[in-house]
């Protein structure tokens, strides 16, 4: 493995004192090179980098110049595709397609012109590229895509037909749809794709519903799939235009193979109709069985409603003993209930960090029981940060499995990791994402020997 890189400033933070006022860009013919982060690809003019959208590496593109307030680099919007990769194809979203105008795209699938082994091998492509310059790593990984019998009535070979939870803003005017792509500017559409059937079916596209802020589809896997509209006061809750009372907190049932997790309706649950079950096997699979000790204080951490404490538990045994930390009180409290049939499980409502802190100013880390541990991380997109990864080396546990939606987060605290003895020993990644950038990754560390 290459040792640790350091990390260079990003453009966008090193050159926001430099930024110059938005004047209009020129229209630009460009060779893209390759895909980066965010999901735009990469070409050069006059030797500044060009970051364009809805481009595919080797494509010619026309673009629209639409940021060129930066010295370093400009951004650009495809509007006429003069030579195309074989891997393009129309796009899955109408509305997305670069035919449009690039204002009038629909965002939240920026993949979607691109087939998706393309998709999956470009995504790996940042992952690889992420963790060689951030985390220090030269790691072999393909992305996977996720086991048709787990995600029954998603189209695979299209990459539609997944997301359980749509958000559709609304314009003053009552306009209803989502944002267009990098904008706040609200699209109308006709369909939704990626959306499971049932929520394609009852989103309210064809509504005018002014006063309104946005509306949330929820398809929860038992009981029937609901319309949410926000009002502008945030403390106005209802469904379908009805207010309920602010300390109410309506519960949905979501089933992972032959177990239920509560979780409420506007709490976090995971999108794609099979990645909770993806997410079980994967960590199960990646927890080292010769370094679990179900008798140690293991930790699952920003657990959430327990879905990756239970993949542990459901692996080594109902005498287990984990505790799930997630800073969310209701999620806490739905994860208890969750947990309940683990003699040997608890959870706790706490920062992380915080949680960290205490526990490693209170206990004795040479102790077994910690040094047995095993940790199961599930930090949001920024990642866990080096706060978290000093309070962890510190408590020195067995093993680290790490599950991450971010490819730069992650390979940051693998780099922070690997600085303190940590090494990246397997990983995997998984397209719960289809027809967008983002990709998940399940990786597991363990202390250097």
């Amino acid at each position: 493995m290459a040792a640790p890189r350091r990390r260079r400033p990003s453009p966008t933070t090193a050159d926001a004192a430099r930024r110059r006022p938005s004047e209009p860009g020129p229209v630009l013919d460009l060779e893209v090179e390759r895909i980066a982060h965010g999901g735009v690809a990469v070409a050069r003019h006059e030797g500044r980098v060009v970051f364009v959208a809805d481009a595919i590496p080797g494509e010619l593109v026309r673009a629209q110049v639409v940021d060129a307030g930066r010295d370093r680099f400009w951004r650009a919007e495809t509007v006429e595709v003069l030579r195309a990769s074989p891997d393009r194809r129309d796009h899955v979203w109408p509305e997305a397609s670069v035919d449009r105008a690039p204002e009038a795209r629909a965002g939240g699938a920026e993949f979607g012109h691109i087939r998706m082994p393309r998709q999956r091998e470009l995504k790996a492509e940042v992952l690889r590229d992420a963790l060689a310059r951030f985390g220090g790593v030269e790691a072999d990984v393909e992305v996977e895509p996720v086991d048709a019998a787990l995600a029954p009535g998603v189209d695979a070979e299209a990459g539609t037909g997944w997301r359980t939870r749509v958000r559709l803003h609304v314009a003053p005017d009552g306009t209803v749809g989502p944002y267009a792509a990098r904008s706040h500017t609200v699209v109308p559409v006709t369909t939704l794709p990626v959306a499971v059937a049932e929520l394609a079916d009852l989103a309210p596209l064809d509504r005018s519903l002014p006063g309104a802020r946005w509306v949330d589809l929820v398809a929860p896997s038992t009981g029937a799939p609901e319309v949410v509209v926000r009002e502008h006061d945030a403390r106005d809750r209802g469904r379908t235009g009805a207010r309920a009372r602010p300390e109410e907190h309506p519960v949905v049932s979501e089933v992972v193979g032959s177990r239920r997790f509560a979780v409420d309706r506007d709490g976090f649950w995971q999108v794609h109709r099979g990645a909770a079950a993806t997410l079980t096997r994967a960590v199960q699979d990646l927890v080292d069985p010769d370094r679990f000790d179900p008798a140690a204080e293991n930790q699952d951490l920003y657990g959430g409603v327990g879905l990756l404490a239970a993949a542990v538990g459901d692996r080594f045994g109902s005498a287990t003993r984990i505790t799930t930390v997630e800073a969310d009180e209701r999620a806490t409290l739905h994860a208890g209930e969750n947990l309940a049939d683990w003699v040997g499980a608890r959870a706790v409502t706490a920062r992380v960090d915080r949680y960290l802190a205490e526990l490693a100013e209170t206990t004795d880390a040479s102790r077994p029981a910690l040094r047995d541990a095993t940790v199961v991380l599930d930090p949001p997109r920024s990642g866990a940060g080096r706060d978290v990864v000093d309070h962890l080396v510190r408590l020195a546990p067995a093993q680290l499995v790490y599950v991450a939606c971010d490819p730069v987060a992650l390979a940051r605290d693998v780099g922070l990791l690997r600085v303190r003895g940590y090494e990246l020993e397997a990983i995997r990644a998984l397209d719960l994402f289809p027809n967008t950038h983002h990709v998940e990754a399940v990786a597991r560390l363990a202390a250097r020997v």
